[in-house]
C-alpha cells in the first residue's frame, strides 16, 4: 500500500497521546507507535494476511502480537471513545449492516460460539449495529450473529446518549423503543410499520437525513477487513472497526 494510505501528520497528532508507551507512561517508551499503527492500517485496508505485511513496518509477528495485546486490553476502543466525546448531538441515527465472514473466521478451537458469528441468508455472517451523530460519524458499535434481529440492540445503542432527534427505519418501530427515546427528551423520527392500526406521525423531511448512516457504513467498508470478516475473535474484528471509525473523527 502506498504512503497515502498511512496516517497524515494531523491524524497522528490527534491520537498519539492516546496510545500506550507515550512519554510520561511507566515502562518502555514506544517510539515506533506511528509506524506500528500504519502497519495495522495496511492490514486493515488491504485485507491481507499479517505475514504479508511490508518489511518497512517491522516484524509482522511482533506487530500482530502487539495488535492483539492492545485489542484485549481495550486500547483501540479507548482511543475511539475519547475521540467521540465531542459528538454532535442534534441527531442520532441507528442502523445495521451485514458483513460476510470468511470461512477462516469460523476455524480454530471453539468455532463461532460466542464470537458474533451466525448463519443468515448470505451464509456465515456478522451484523454490525451502529449509531452515528449528526455528521455521520460512528459513536457506538454492537456486534451480533448475522441472523440476530435489529430492534433488541436498539436499547444498548441508545443507552446514555443524548440527542434532539433519533432517526431510524421502521424496523425499530416498537413502543418500547419509542418510549425509551422519549424518556431522554428526544423525538423519534421512525416510520410506522405497515401493520400498525394507528399510524404514528413522523417528520418525513428529517427522516431523509438517515442516508448519513448508510454513507458511514459505506466508508467503513472501504477497509477490506471490515467489508469481510477474517478474524475468528470478535474482539479483534471490533478493534479493527474501532480503528477504522477513529479515522472518521481525525
Amino acid at each position: 500500500m502506498p504512503a497515502r494510505y498511512e496516517l497524515t501528520g494531523a491524524q497522528w497528532n490527534e491520537i498519539k497521546d492516546l496510545l500506550p508507551g507515550k512519554a510520561g507512561d511507566r515502562g518502555r517508551t514506544a517510539q515506533d507507535n506511528r509506524n506500528f499503527v500504519n502497519g495495522v492500517l495496511w492490514v486493515l485496508r488491504s485485507g491481507a494476511y499479517w505475514c504479508h505485511m511490508p518489511e518497512k513496518y517491522g516484524n509482522w509477528k511482533s506487530n500482530h502480537k502487539r495488535f492483539t495485546r492492545w485489542a484485549n486490553s481495550g486500547v483501540w476502543e479507548e482511543v475511539f471513545c475519547v475521540l467521540t466525546e465531542d459528538k454532535d448531538n442534534e441527531y442520532l441515527m441507528i442502523d445495521t449492516s451485514i458483513v460476510r465472514s470468511h470461512q477462516q473466521a469460523a476455524s480454530g478451537k471453539g468455532g463461532p460460539k460466542n464470537e458474533a458469528l451466525g448463519r443468515s441468508r448470505g451464509g456465515l455472517s456478522t451484523k454490525i449495529h451502529m449509531s452515528v451523530d449528526s455528521l455521520g460519524r460512528p459513536v457506538r458499535f454492537i456486534l451480533t450473529a448475522g441472523q440476530a434481529n435489529d430492534a433488541p440492540q436498539a436499547e444498548r445503542l441508545l443507552e446514555g446518549v443524548q440527542a434532539t432527534f433519533v432517526i431510524a427505519d421502521r424496523g425499530y418501530d416498537s413502543q418500547k423503543i419509542i418510549e425509551q427515546i422519549e424518556e431522554t427528551g428526544a423525538r423519534a423520527v421512525i416510520p410506522p410499520r405497515a401493520n400498525r392500526r394507528v399510524k404514528r406521525p413522523y417528520d418525513k423531511e428529517l427522516y431523509k437525513k438517515r442516508n448519513l448512516i448508510e454513507r458511514s457504513f459505506n466508508k467503513l467498508k472501504r477497509f477490506r477487513r471490515i467489508a469481510t470478516r477474517y478474524d475468528r475473535k470478535a474482539v479483534y474484528y471490533k478493534s479493527f472497526l474501532y480503528l477504522a471509525a477513529s479515522l472518521m473523527w481525525v
